[in-house]
């Protein structure tokens, strides 16, 4: 019996396939830990499986993504001079193949199919957080709450503020009108708003907040005009950036934090964050090397583990993505990951100003800036085998695809024929956003 290829590879004719490889990538992401190696194999498993069907479409010309993987390949060069090679040289081996699956996902994967599997992956995730999850105490600040199957509750809420935004991108910005399919949306909002409330954890219900409230006001903006677009939302950046200032400066951020049973010092992370500065100065330029800080053994990271009564001497971080960027590769690392961050902002603001209706722009520019947004208080993308880094470098190669598809169209002549599947299916490329 033969499969058809489409099935697997046709981003308009694959949704059974695309959606349970999104799905169950999600579910891996969360509880890899638990299920062991089996379940990291099942991930590349379902990943590889377009390249073993026909690699020239699964993977493309791929000489015009060889810049996504920047960020990666100065982690895997830092095995050179960590401080724990070994660490270094597998964790940055695990990261490549990491991204190369996230961008297989990329020409494989519509937006519609993207939206559907990352709901019902998340959705899976907090299901099994609520049947064999627990409630845990919080050493520092003495509270009591819900992590579900997770050893954060931040990771719970994670997962909980992506499912509440791609249900609310499915059904706002992406117009979906299946009544079972809205009904199954409403009961996992559900689960993800009960989840957020029961973890306590302020950065992902601030977060969901602040990405909402900014989804739908570039709603509204794309009814104006590309050019009205464009002066419309440089004043309103002007203006909110005076306004958020003025507001953190008068103690409004001082405020929030108290309502969340927060204090001043963000439950120790100021602190970390000093101790991570302290850090980056005895290797400004490259850093220790890639995840070759927190290793057991090390006397300031068992230092930190002890103050920060981390028993199991593991799992810890400084709790900024740009600290631990720095402390592991230097300024040379912090470069090479701030533009990636930038270049998936952009791109995703750009679509959104400049085309009539963009629905997966849209999307792309909610998740963008949700992970934008907890890169100062987590580290969601710097590890192999985590959603954030697989979420942020699926945005950054669908808009590089965009790129390139958009310069092949204005240039007939082009004649690289290895490329040639990125232009049989433009609608592929805008996402299948309908439906």
């Amino acid at each position: 019996m033969r499969i058809p290829k489409a099935i697997i590879l046709d981003s308009n004719r694959n949704e059974p396939y695309a959606m349970v490889a999104t799905g169950l990538s999600l579910f891996v992401f969360a509880y890899s830990s638990i299920f062991g190696q089996v379940s990291i194999l099942a991930y590349y498993g379902l990943w590889f499986l377009p390249v073993l069907v026909n690699y020239r479409k699964a993977l493309g010309d791929y000489r015009r993504f060889l810049w996504i993987y920047a960020f990666a390949v100065l982690a895997f060069l830092s095995t050179f001079w960590s401080a724990a090679p070994g660490t270094s040289l597998r964790a940055s081996l695990q990261y490549l193949s990491h991204i190369f699956c996230a961008l297989v996902a990329v020409r494989v994967v519509g937006l519609r199919s993207f939206t559907r599997g990352t709901i019902f992956g998340t959705g899976l995730v907090l299901l099994y957080s609520l049947a064999f999850g627990r409630y845990q105490s919080d050493a520092l600040d003495g509270s009591f709450s819900f992590v579900g199957a997770f050893e954060s509750k931040n990771q719970l809420g994670f997962y909980a503020s992506l499912s509440f935004y791609f249900a609310f991108a499915a059904v706002v910005i992406q117009a979906e009108r299946n009544p079972l399919l809205l009904s199954c949306y409403a009961v996992i909002s559900a689960i993800a708003g009960y989840c957020l409330i029961a973890s306590q954890s302020a950065t992902s219900v601030l977060t969901v907040i602040v990405i909402i409230m900014a989804s739908l006001i570039m709603k509204a903006v794309s009814w104006l005009t590309p050019r009205h677009r464009t002066v419309l939302f440089t004043a309103g950046a002007i203006f909110g950036t005076v306004a958020v200032l003025a507001f953190i400066y008068g103690g409004g951020f001082a405020l929030i934090l108290g309502a969340f049973g927060k204090d001043t010092t963000l439950t120790g992370r100021t602190y970390l964050w000093g101790q991570g500065i302290e850090a980056i100065k005895l290797n400004p330029l490259l850093g220790t090397g890639y995840q070759a800080y927190w290793v057991q053994g090390f006397a300031e990271a068992e230092r930190l583990w002890f103050e920060f009564y981390i028993a199991t001497r593991t799992g810890f971080h400084f709790h900024n993505t740009y600290i631990e960027t720095t402390v592991e590769l230097g300024l040379t690392g912090l470069l090479l990951l701030c533009l990636l961050m930038l270049n998936a902002l952009i791109s995703t603001l750009r679509q959104m100003l400049t085309n009539a209706r963009d629905p997966e722009a849209a999307t792309l520019f909610g998740l963008t800036l949700m992970l934008l947004i907890r890169s100062f208080v987590e580290i969601d993308t710097l590890n192999p085998y985590q959603v954030g880094s697989f979420l942020l470098y699926f945005v950054v190669g669908r808009m590089a695809l965009r790129r390139s598809v958009s310069k092949r169209r204005r240039s007939p002549r082009n004649d690289d024929a290895s490329d040639h599947a990125d232009t049989a299916s433009p609608v592929a490329i805008r996402g299948s956003s309908t439906g």
